[in-house]
């Protein structure tokens, strides 16, 4: 039976929502689009309930149309600054000697036991690592000989009211939500590689309202982080800078905008009519490159800010792979180069099949990296780390019982 997997990408700026079907090679092919512009969602957060469910339900309504097929439960991305994360330990004596899956799961349990306040709640719980009897590095625990058996684990909370309002929008529309998935960890299943991964690279999705940044360190995630900082900010600036209202702006970032002042020629113009004025005016680029650069060079001193607060700055030889819609901005991978002082590279959604005429952008890594991630939790409940066997291990609910932890683990073995 083909596998049908549905994503729900409620972005600041647009709600796209995929329906794709599992194909026997792996690949996904869409047989479902619904692109909406977004209203009711500003940085990432729900603030009119209303027109937020009402543009949720006509990208669910496009993409039930394209596909002929009803959607009734789905992935959905999540952001905002609310969302924050936390690593944490848990260890399990082996009374058997043996380790067997109901200890690896009380070792996990043990390691989601910490202090959340009431007003949070766990959107992912990522397996990091497992140590046997104090050896680091163990990929595959059952059926090994121990005594003490510890797991990692990095768990990433959000605000509990904040993902009930999303989680309302999207059940005015007629969805039940499978699991939210926070964007960068969901961009991450398209734009790395695995290569990437175990070396050590952070993702960095920057949208029209937040930027969101996942840091990877052999091959597991390691720091997760959202930043209230986006596209949108370098739009109202255009905007301010140039006279012009909003959508003006953003049609003249996405034509004539660059981010390196320095690569546009002085006598390049383009015409646009501003406020006040019964007529087209000449509008330099050069000008306009110099308001783009200005707070792109901002946004990356803040995500420097954030990679170093982290403290895992020096384990990133594969450096920075940037995607989101703004990061097609022309010239962006030079200034966060020389800012953040690391390698930086643009991805973009690759090899897709069905209807991906518009998807073949940064702007929709989102949005095909949660059909990936549905795809996977389908099959194991978990991602299977491609030719390393690590798992990681997500989760939507406040509480899992033990039972329930087992049997998900159970699901792993062979």
């Amino acid at each position: 039976m083909e596998e049908i997997v549905v994503g729900i990408d409620v972005g600041t700026t647009k709600v796209c929502t995929l329906v794709g079907r599992v194909e026997d090679d792996g690949h996904i092919r869409v047989l479902g689009v619904g692109i909406e512009p977004s209203e009711g969602i500003r940085k990432g957060i729900v603030v009119d309930l209303p027109a937020a469910s009402q543009a949720i339900k006509r990208s669910v309504e496009k993409a039930e149309s394209t596909s002929g097929l009803e959607i009734t439960t789905a992935l959905v991305s999540l952001a905002g600054a609310h969302v924050s994360s936390v690593n944490s330990r848990g260890a399990a004596g082996i009374p058997g000697g043996i380790i067997d899956v109901t200890d690896l799961a009380r070792a996990l349990d043990q390691a989601q036991a910490i202090a959340i306040p009431h007003d949070r709640e766990i959107v992912h719980v990522i397996q990091r690592g497992i140590t046997v009897d104090g050896q680091e590095g163990v990929k595959t625990p059952v059926g090994m000989h121990g005594y003490k058996l510890e797991v990692e684990t990095h768990i990433i909370t959000a605000a509990s009211a904040t993902v009930d309002n999303l989680r309302q929008c999207v059940g005015a529309a007629g969805v039940e939500i499978q699991q939210f998935v926070l964007n960068p960890l969901a961009s991450a299943e398209v734009v790395l590689t695995e290569q990437e991964r175990q070396l050590g690279v952070a993702v960095c999705d920057i949208g029209g309202g937040t930027t969101d940044l996942a840091i990877y360190v052999d091959g597991d995630v390691w720091h997760t982080m959202v930043l209230a900082v986006g596209g949108n900010h370098v739009t109202q600036d255009i905007a301010h800078g140039l006279r012009l209202n909003l959508s003006q702006a953003e049609e003249v970032k996405k034509q004539q905008g660059h981010a390196i002042r320095s690569e546009i020629g002085s006598e390049e113009f383009f015409l646009i009519r501003p406020f006040g004025e019964d007529r087209d005016v000449r509008i330099n680029r050069h000008d306009l490159a110099h308001i783009i650069e200005a707070r792109i060079e901002e946004t990356f001193g803040l995500i420097l800010q954030e990679i170093k607060r982290s403290g895992y700055d020096g384990l990133l030889p594969a450096g920075v792979v940037l995607t989101g819609g703004t990061s097609a901005l022309p010239g962006i991978n030079k200034i966060a180069s020389e800012v953040l002082g690391m390698p930086v590279r643009v991805a973009q959604p690759e090899n897709l099949k069905g209807l991906v005429d518009k998807l073949n952008s940064p702007a929709y890594s989102t949005s095909i990296g949660l059909l990936r991630w549905a795809t996977a939790m389908h099959d194991h409940e978990v991602s299977l780390t491609s030719g390393s066997n690590k798992r990681r291990r997500s989760r939507g609910e406040k509480n899992m019982n033990l039972d329930a932890i087992k049997n998900w683990i159970s699901r792993l073995l062979p």
